[in-house]
């Protein structure tokens, strides 16, 4: 494996999990779990709109960089090899 996969392995890794996390951290729509944790993180009236926007910014960056990592090692590890 070349180095430029054992970067892109990394990198998938990394985005996938930050993705998740970044998704698991949006406030909910109702009141359920995801509601009582964004109401303990967020205060309701303090700039939570600016916050829920970075988050937002967040999520999609990371999720960019998953599906360009996963296409370019699509395109770059070799076929029909085991280690």
């Amino acid at each position: 494996m070349n180095p430029l996969n054992i970067i892109l392995t990394v990198l998938l890794f990394l985005s996938g999990a930050l993705t998740v996390l970044f998704v698991l951290m949006h406030s909910g729509k109702g009141t359920g779990v995801s509601e009582m944790i964004a109401s303990s993180l967020y205060n309701s009236g303090a700039g939570s709109g600016v916050l829920e926007k970075n988050l937002n910014r967040l999520t999609v960056i990371t999720a960019v960089v998953f599906i360009l990592c996963v296409v370019i090692m699509a395109l770059t590890f070799p076929t029909g090899t085991l280690g």
